[in-house]
């Protein structure tokens, strides 16, 4: 089997990707857009030694499962990767894809997994309230937004992403058509040069606010009051800023945003605690799955108004105002400043006063007052009472892709919380951190998975983890 190859596959399963999975002369061969059940013809693209790569030339026989999808463009974009799976399979796929992470990383047996069914939507398409959309040139010189396509920077035109509320459409067509009035260059990656890069929108989905944000290159927007007056234009419209960002590299957002008009934030709920999220926020980006999640965190928390709780990675606070509600007391770390500032205020607006946050990184904020508040026993010297910061019963973390720092694990393990509520965007680093923990004297008592991005491969996951020492 070389490259350029020709081969006939009957897709069997999807990788972690989303590819299809399907074998020739007992080589699997990873095939983008192939759903298990197709059978297909592809072109080999690259060989290694026990699998390959193939692009789909022509499907020969659909699969059962394979929809018509609502978007012409999910094959060419890289956002939706399995738009075209019926979508009962597609969480069926994400609760397999989970629990496949926990034995095959976690080198957890199956029925260790004390795994629940998959929380799914009741509408997989228009649930994100936040969209970044990459501005830049088409190959004729036209100006053109909407996404990357898979794996490249090449912006395939989207006006109208079926994942995004319908008025996204109204502020990317009144805002290119600024841009195009005023000759306003788009950035250039090759070049450096040119200004708008990209336009982030945000919307609250009960709060029915609208932020609009442009990320430029420079510190001036210029013709600011033409683009308020065509924008304002949208009922919803409550703040327009755009955030400076001169670096030549990925990153999207920079770190200085001003406010051209409006208020420098919208605010959203979630449950019965309202949130004020500024450009720069991390909030979670499905606010209905999203309540489902906390409701979950909540119940693993299993709090009843005595337990000191510590929710490491806390972002605005989103996770901590929750639980808040049913702890003695909460204290979340995070390391973006503005993040902490927003979950301060958040935390006063809701005039909710048993939180605390501190800024800097989960691996070096803890260990600080692992050793202030003598985690795992009582604290030196005071008499046998615990300090000020009191041994917590619960952890909470929510970390960011990559997972926990191994340094973190270790000192949680040290903590000797009664309970750890994880909750992960990532099932394979998941897998990895649970092993650790599990091997340091707690158990899994329940995993959830519940769908946050319908559509793509992605999904969150929840898991509740006990002391075998300290809980029954």
């Amino acid at each position: 089997m070389k490259k350029n190859d020709v081969v006939s596959l009957t897709i069997e399963d999807l990788g972690a990707d989303g590819m299809g999975v399907g074998k020739a002369d007992g080589m699997a061969f990873f095939v983008k857009d192939a759903l298990p059940g197709d059978k297909v013809s592809a072109r080999v693209l690259k060989v290694k030694k026990s699998y390959g790569y193939a692009r789909l030339m022509e499907l020969l026989e659909p699969s059962p499962d394979r929809v018509e999808p609502l978007c012409p463009l999910h094959r060419r974009c890289g956002g939706c990767q399995i738009q075209a799976l019926d979508y009962q399979k597609q969480l069926e796929y994400k609760e397999r894809k989970v629990k496949n992470s926990l034995m095959r990383i976690g080198g957890f047996a199956e029925d260790e997994i004390p795994m629940r069914p998959i929380i799914g939507m009741e509408s997989p398409y228009r649930y994100r309230n936040k969209a970044q959309f990459p501005i830049g040139r088409d190959k004729d010189g036209n100006l053109t937004a909407g996404f990357y396509a898979s794996r490249t920077h090449s912006i395939i035109p989207v006006s109208d992403c079926y994942l995004g509320p319908e008025l996204n459409r109204d502020v990317m067509e009144r805002t290119l058509g600024w841009m195009r009035r005023f000759d306003i260059e788009p950035y250039d990656e090759k070049t450096g040069r040119g200004l708008v890069r990209h336009v982030l929108i945000r919307y609250g989905f009960y709060s029915h606010q609208l932020m609009v944000c442009l990320v430029i290159n420079g510190g001036f927007l210029p013709h600011a009051e033409e683009l308020t007056v065509s924008l304002r234009e949208i009922p919803q419209l409550r703040s327009l800023s755009f955030c400076i960002n001169r670096q030549r590299n990925n990153v999207i957002m920079g770190d200085e945003v001003k406010t051209v008009w409006g208020t420098d934030y919208i605010e959203d709920t979630i449950g019965a605690v309202k949130f004020q999220i500024s450009p720069l926020s991390f909030y979670q980006v499905n606010p209905v799955q999203t309540e489902k999640l906390y409701n979950l965190a909540l119940e693993f928390a299993d709090l009843h108004g005595t337990e000191t709780v510590w929710d490491l990675y806390c972002g605005i606070g989103t996770i901590s105002l929750f639980l808040a509600r049913k702890a003695k007391r909460v204290y979340g770390v995070e390391i973006v400043p503005q993040a902490v500032s927003d979950a301060r205020n958040n935390a006063r607006i809701n005039g909710i006063t048993n939180v605390e946050f501190f800024e800097g990184s989960a691996e070096d904020v803890l260990p600080q007052f692992c050793g202030q508040a003598g985690f795992g026993g009582r604290a030196a010297g005071d008499g046998g009472t615990d300090r000020a910061y009191g041994n917590p019963q619960v952890i909470v973390v929510d970390p960011p892709r990559k997972g926990c720092a191994e340094s973190l694990l270790e000192t949680i393990v040290r903590a000797r919380p009664e309970r750890i509520v994880y909750v992960s965007c990532d099932p394979a680093t998941l897998a990895r951190d649970l092993k650790f923990l599990c091997g340091r004297g707690y158990a899994m008592r329940a995993v959830q998975a519940v769908d946050q991005f319908g559509m793509t491969v992605h999904v969150e996951t929840i898991v509740m983890l006990s002391h075998k020492n300290l809980t029954a």
